[in-house]
């Protein structure tokens, strides 16, 4: 039930909320009085959002905490490079899950959240992620079905294996409006002890303004560095 309320951070009434959740009425109400009462919802009038208990147990998660205070100083060094969006995200099931992000100074069509799941297949974050990972996990993207978000979009398992394999070569990926129309991004993956990348790091910027080529160099330089402060291990054990 709490996965039916989306990133943009919406009120909704009790049937939206059945109708997201897949739950009849009767139940979805009956929840929804158990969560209010656990602080993870709260009631506005006839709507519900997502309480601030769920903020604060998801700020308590040590190995996040870890990574995102870790990664703090290279994001800034980031943005002072390039003055553009800066995302860090971590692999999350078949998405990439945005768990911090520095707003660039003219980053205010960047329409990203903390908190935001999106497709491993069309963002730089996920195909960073992807082109460092076990094969299984691409073949598992492919089975999950490759939806269209933008015209851009690679659609073709082939044409995506093909441009995985150069951002393993180069150690940087790129997302050329392939999520949403006016925005390009280039990332670089995180990598742990095994090579395997567990997440990312990222520049974005708005086409035609943004190019992602000139900030390849600095975004694998920081995610590199990461790594390596991480000593390999961004997940602590």
């Amino acid at each position: 039930m709490l996965e039916a309320f989306g990133p943009d951070g919406r009120e909704l009434g009790l049937a939206e909320l059945a109708r997201r959740a897949k739950l009849p009425k009767a139940t979805t109400f009956r929840l929804t009085s158990q969560l209010v009462g656990l602080g993870a919802l709260e009631r506005n009038g006839d709507a519900y959002r997502l309480g601030l208990r769920l903020f604060e147990l998801g700020a308590t998660v040590a190995r996040q905490r870890r990574l995102r205070d870790a990664a703090l100083p290279f994001m800034e060094d980031l943005y002072e490079a390039t003055h553009e969006t800066i995302h860090l995200g971590v692999l999350a099931g078949l998405d990439v899950l945005y768990i911090e992000k520095i707003a660039g100074r003219r980053g205010s069509a960047v329409r990203t959240q903390v908190g935001t799941r999106k497709p491993l297949y069309c963002t730089a974050l996920g195909k960073a992620i992807l082109s460092h990972a076990d094969p299984s996990l691409l073949e598992a993207v492919v089975d999950a079905g490759i939806s269209r978000h933008s015209p851009h979009t690679l659609t073709s398992p082939h044409r995506l294996a093909e441009e995985l394999s150069i951002a393993a070569t180069d150690g940087v990926a790129y997302d050329r409006e392939e999520y949403r129309l006016g925005t390009t991004c280039v990332a670089s993956p995180l990598l742990d002890r095994g090579r395997l990348a567990v997440g990312a790091l990222s520049v974005t910027g708005l086409t035609g303004r943004f190019y992602p080529e000139r900030a390849a160099a600095a975004v694998r330089t920081a995610a590199l560095g990461l790594s390596r402060a991480l000593d390999g291990s961004p997940w602590p054990t």
